[in-house]
């Protein structure tokens, strides 16, 4: 297996999450020993955004940085693991809205596509959109 970052670049459909994860210096943080839960939101999320807006992160990275860590839970949850749960704190510092009552798992607004994409220090759910803190 690969780390969480090496697993989302072999995964090809996460560039745009990758690219700002470099950006936001947290790449060695995701290296890591972990374990991690990341929600990934895929490059198909990122073009959801209003036009310009990751642009505008990417000059902003202490506003980028808190939403990349909005996105990753300490520990590994499996999807198992979070459909039990109402919600998961962020390393961000605040929570995240977890409802899995209607069959599909949503983390606030946005839909789980794929779970339990395992990574050496970790574990990668995929997600529809970009989950923006308060």
């Amino acid at each position: 297996m690969a780390n969480i970052i090496d697993t989302a670049v072999k995964a090809g459909s996460f560039s745009t999450l990758v690219a700002a994860i470099q950006a936001a210096g947290l790449v060695d943080t995701l290296n890591g020993k972990g374990p991690f839960t990341v929600f990934a939101p895929t490059d198909e999320a990122f073009k959801k955004l209003p036009e310009g807006t990751v642009d505008g992160l990417l000059k902003d990275i202490p506003q980028l940085k808190k939403i990349l860590t909005y996105h990753v839970v300490s520990g590994k949850v499996m999807a198992a693991d979070v459909m039990k749960m109402k919600s998961a704190k962020t390393v961000e510092g605040s929570d995240v809205k977890i409802d899995a009552t209607n069959g599909a798992v949503k983390i606030n607004d946005s839909t789980v596509a794929k779970a339990d994409v395992s990574a050496d220090n970790g574990v990668i759910h995929v997600i529809d959109s970009v989950l923006m803190p308060a």
